[in-house]
């Protein structure tokens, strides 16, 4: 009798062993499925809210441009362009330039773009740059980093204690730290000097 007891108690064991492993295996296959039902619906959300808008926020770029000054680009809003994969279009754009001398140019404006392959940006509409004690104001402000030049148009206007100017387009050479300022459609260049 002895024998047959223990038979049937190895038997009983088993048997639990085995339901508890059966058991087990369908709680986790059922709360896995429910995972992936989950996962499923919450990336059909974002998928579709993407396609509706893939806005992103607080958005901060920062590196190099070719001639080794740093640069730090920032949105309160940005978005990818549908049409280039390496445009980002941006709204509340502030930028700033640190140049090896030193010196430091902040360029903010309503509306920006930054193209992340060629490192140019854009920027327009309300365009106010500041640059050691001189003011700008424009409608329109492009960096072009593979021409490594400043390009500003749209009615500029800059103020600086040496006196003040309005021209239709300002080229600013980095490399070089030249100026070249153009008049549209034979208009003048106006500008008072304090020569002190």
């Amino acid at each position: 009798m002895d024998r047959k007891k223990k038979l049937r108690l190895y038997q009983v064991f088993i048997l639990l062993i085995g339901l508890t492993i059966i058991s087990i295996t369908y709680l986790q296959k059922n709360s896995s499925d429910q995972a992936i039902i989950i996962s499923d619906n919450l990336k059909n959300k974002i998928d579709k809210d993407a396609g509706a808008s893939n806005k992103f926020y607080n958005v901060k770029y920062s590196g190099l441009d070719f001639e080794g000054n740093r640069y730090t680009i920032f949105s309160k809003e940005a978005v990818n362009s549908d049409k280039n994969e390496n445009l980002v279009l941006m709204k509340k754009v502030n930028a700033s330039f640190y140049f090896k001398d030193d010196t430091t140019l902040n360029i903010s404006s309503d509306i920006g773009e930054y193209n992340n392959k060629t490192l140019d940006m854009k920027f327009t509409k309300d365009v106010s740059a500041s640059y050691e004690e001189s003011k700008l104001y424009s409608g329109k402000a492009e960096f072009l980093n593979s021409q490594n030049s400043l390009i500003i148009s749209d009615n500029v206007k800059i103020f600086d204690t040496n006196g003040t100017m309005f021209a239709d387009k300002l080229t600013f050479d980095i490399k070089s730290k030249t100026l070249n300022i153009t008049s549209l459609k034979n208009n003048v260049i106006k500008s008072k000097l304090n020569y002190k």
